[in-house]
């Protein structure tokens, strides 16, 4: 009889292998494209009162809400990333988090321009301007500070057992991506019916950060199994507190929101510089978590 971790992989690998297939990236990219200019042609037909009146009550009036559409739609993509890189190392996962949060900035700033006549010209109120300003420079400080993330080095960490025990450890990170992807899917249902139905209660990125809180914990606990020590668990915990930090720079309104999520970047450099300084004295063995 086949064991958990045996088929959790075999369920896991191909849904991967797919997302990960040039293929499919080239479809997705081409359905982002056509989604964009029917979101803009959609607008357009709304202005000139075009649209039946069935529609035309889906459909925005502002031209720059079709760049949030497609912002949006790029970020959901980039959870999906996620996801199905959390079984790889703690490390990536942090990295693309961040890549998620400079993203959601850089829409934020868009966003603001539905706030701004057509054409686009400056009013009396600088608010939405000061916000582009706010949100664009900490995307750009946390885009930065991922160059200096990634070119730090990541020390590897002596697992507990090898072989089967470390296929357990992989395997067990991706139950959870498993269970993050059905919970992704039941919250984008969720939402994607709460849009078409006009009764918005809540944010998919801020719900969705919640539960990888969570899921951070749940890796943390099951890393203490297979990697044992007091520094891996340390930074383990430390790049849970980070994603912390970035649900509550989703959560808090603008300029703190930069000033959260730049702080959050701070510490996983700050905490992934320490943590290789510290390796440094005694050389680790084994495998990456």
């Amino acid at each position: 009889m086949r064991s958990p971790y045996e088929l959790t992989t075999e369920i896991f690998e191909p849904i991967s292998q797919f997302w990960n297939d040039h293929r499919t990236e080239r479809s997705i990219s081409g359905a982002l494209v056509i989604i964009f200019l029917a979101s803009l042609a959609g607008i357009e037909l709304k202005r000139l009162g075009l649209l039946p009146p069935s529609l035309a009550g889906f459909v925005p009036e502002h031209h720059f809400a079709a760049v949030n559409v497609a912002f949006t739609l790029v970020l959901i993509l980039e959870v999906l990333g996620l996801i199905f890189i959390l079984p790889c190392s703690f490390s990536k996962a942090m990295g693309k988090q961040f890549e998620i949060l400079s993203l959601i900035l850089l829409r934020n700033s868009f966003k603001e321009l539905i706030n701004l006549p057509e054409p686009l010209h400056l009013t009396m109120d600088w608010t939405p301007l000061t916000h582009i300003i706010s949100d664009g420079v900490g995307a750009l400080i946390i885009f930065g500070l991922l160059g200096v993330y990634g070119a730090l080095p990541q020390p590897k960490l002596k697992l507990a057992r090898s072989g089967y025990g470390r296929y357990a450890f992989i395997a067990s990170k991706k139950m959870v991506a498993l269970v993050l992807l059905g919970i992704f899917t039941v919250l984008g249902g969720k939402a994607l019916w709460q849009g078409l139905t006009q009764h918005h209660t809540f944010d998919f990125f801020d719900t969705f950060y919640t539960v990888l809180v969570f899921a951070d914990i749940l890796l943390v606990l099951l890393s203490q199994r297979f990697i044992p020590g007091y520094m891996a668990v340390f930074r383990n915990s430390g790049y849970a507190l980070a994603t912390l930090g970035i649900r509550l720079a989703l959560a808090a309104p603008p300029y703190y929101n930069t000033l959260l999520g730049v702080g959050s970047a701070l510490y996983a450099v700050a905490l992934t510089w320490t943590f290789g300084k510290m390796a440094e004295k005694s050389p680790p063995e084994g495998s990456k978590a």
